[in-house]
């Protein structure tokens, strides 16, 4: 609905827009949308303003507010997306599975936290090699700082980040950076402080609750404007700030029983935005479903999404070089476990898993879905900050260790996500941080945090509270350390593999079929074999020799690492190699 002071309030009675000062009564249609009159409503000038429902004194926020200036609480702004003059023009985003992603968070990338400083890093960003930039959720919340998962004005770009015109003015200096931009989105549940969508309609299903709260209403009565409420603020990211890619959080906590699921009906608009706009769009799921169908074609009766991520491949990777094997991670305590994801995709694909006690996920029909469409990372923002220090695997890993993670992740036949920091081996945690104004918010908020690791049996002292200023400030990267000894090696490691990701022929059109692996659950070694690259990874502490067959030792983790003219690769403990034929 792009009809200028419009709002969907099927609940209400009566609706008045209080607009720049003067309020004016709004007449309803028989689907429940209220407009105000043609006099206030043709007026193209900046303004201020909000709806009052049934006679009451509280103004509220729209719900597709494009700014809140004062907060999710104040008056909405109006914002005219047609008056930032793009320079994009020719800018051709690559496809999904073409490039490198690079995760970040405003607030914390940056020592400002902002938009504009962001975009001062994009040089930086173009010569790391990457692609795309995976922005968290930007979305308006309460508050001055958090991960972004509260928000609850889903078309409003955050205020403290610089609203929507800094927005435009980095994805358009991103652009011309040779870099595009996927934007996180939360469609499954809104934040605590600041949600009056109920008070306009059934936008949430009460019985429904997902971890985070009520489930938003997405096949019940009143579903249908709910379900375009989603689908609009996807176009929006698309069409008036263009977006190259969304990024949809937990799908699995989408509960949809319609015969079109919501993604589905997500993917197909998408799809007609990419034709209308001739440029690429996709989609990227997080989902922990391992159900394939979510990347099938729609064609074969599956939901058709460019993509999703593959939790499966970080915890892998992780136990295999950390040694943790609590929690979810004890089914993937081998160096089979690495080799099945590589070579299937999943590793729970109808198997037992013992953190869920059940059987879990469906083997991927390599027939339909390749493995580029799995974004894989040895490090998110997830699996950081839901530590409970908030540590990365720097402070546990070798140089080794952490050079073998950057080789097997850039290098697989997946889509490769780094998370800020990781390519030069930041130091800085990625703290859980909240900024609830409201005092018993704020309590509960670090109470439940507490208790929930105690019940896991961590120390309550590596805990930090999320409401201290100094969670949020400890969580900034340190810029310094890019050039710091140790850290300047790995970022040069990181530049290499990402370029050298380029130069394989393969690179673009990988196949499960065409993907080899031989490992040894002894001597903890795996090879991985790709096109015309060989990637050989020593993942114990001892030197081992193996057989890769004639080739160009293209790139060592180790510098003593040899290849000798049989084609026996001689590898140092805790390092990798690529050959190429």
């Amino acid at each position: 609905m792009n009809e200028r002071f419009a709002v969907w309030a099927p609940r209400a009675e009566t609706v008045q827009l209080r607009v720049n000062g003067e309020t004016h009564s709004m007449t309803a249609d028989d689907g429940g949308w209220w407009r105000a009159p043609a006099e206030v409503a043709d007026g193209r000038q900046e303004a201020d303003y909000g709806y009052l429902l049934d006679g009451g004194d509280q103004v509220l926020p729209d719900p597709r507010s494009r700014r809140q200036p004062e907060g999710v609480h104040g008056l909405s702004r109006t914002d005219d997306p047609s008056s930032h003059s793009w320079q994009d023009e020719a800018w051709v985003p690559p496809a999904l599975g073409e490039g490198v992603i690079y995760e970040l968070h405003l607030g914390t990338f940056t020592p400002e936290g902002t938009l504009d400083a962001a975009a001062g890093k994009l040089p930086y960003l173009a010569d790391l090699g990457v692609d795309y930039v995976e922005l968290l959720p930007v979305n308006a919340f309460n508050g001055t700082h958090n991960w972004g998962y509260d928000g609850v004005l889903w078309y409003a770009v955050q205020e403290t980040y610089g609203g929507p015109e800094a927005y435009r003015r980095f994805v358009d200096a991103a652009h011309q950076h040779g870099i595009g931009i996927i934007q996180d989105v939360v469609y499954n549940h809104l934040g605590p402080s600041g949600n009056y969508l109920p008070r306009f309609g059934p936008y949430l299903t009460d019985g429904k609750a997902n971890t985070w709260g009520d489930s938003l209403n997405l096949d019940g009565p009143g579903s249908d404007e709910v379900r375009r409420y989603v689908v609009e603020n996807a176009l929006m990211w698309f069409r008036d700030f263009h977006v190259d890619g969304l990024r949809l959080d937990a799908v699995h906590a989408l509960h949809d029983e319609r015969a079109v699921h919501v993604l589905e009906e997500l993917a197909a608009a998408t799809d007609a935005c990419a034709e209308e706009l001739g440029r690429n769009l996709f989609l990227v799921a997080e989902s922990d479903l391992n159900n394939p169908r979510l990347l099938e074609s729609r064609d074969l009766n599956g939901y058709g999404l460019t993509g999703q991520w593959s939790d499966d491949f970080h915890h892998a990777v992780h136990v295999n070089l950390t040694g943790e094997t609590a929690g979810y991670y004890a089914d993937f305590d081998s160096v089979g476990a690495l080799a099945k994801v590589l070579t299937q995709g999943f590793f729970h694909n109808g198997t037992y898993s013992s953190f869920r006690e059940r059987h879990h996920g469906r083997p991927i029909d390599t027939e339909r879905v390749d493995p580029r469409q799995l974004v894989v990372c040895t490090q998110n923002h997830d699996q950081i900050g839901n530590r409970a220090a908030g540590d990365r695997i720097t402070g546990s890993l070798t140089s080794g260790q952490l050079a073998i993670a950057a080789v097997v992740n850039i290098l697989s036949p997946n889509t490769p996500m780094l998370f800020m920091g990781e390519e030069f081996g930041a130091t800085t945690p990625w703290q859980f941080f909240t900024s609830h104004p409201e005092p018993e918010l704020g309590k509960a908020t670090a109470e439940g945090r507490l208790a929930e690791f105690e019940r896991m049996g961590w120390d309550p002292e590596q805990v930090p509270n999320p409401q201290d200023e100094s969670t949020f400030l400890n969580s900034k990267l340190d810029w310094s350390q890019p050039a710091a000894p140790g850290h300047a090696e790995l970022l040069t490691l990181y530049r290499e593999l990402i370029q050298l990701r380029k130069e394989l022929s393969d690179a673009g059109h990988p196949r499960f079929e065409d993907i080899t692996v031989e490992c040894n659950e002894q001597e903890r070694w795996l090879i991985l074999g790709r096109g015309e690259a060989t990637i050989a990874l020593n993942l114990s502490g001892t030197e081992v020799t193996l057989d890769v067959g004639e080739g160009q030792l293209r790139l060592v983790t180790e510098a003593s690492a040899a290849l000798e003219p049989s084609g026996k690769l001689v590898l140092p403990g805790h390092s990798a190699a690529v050959v190429l034929a």
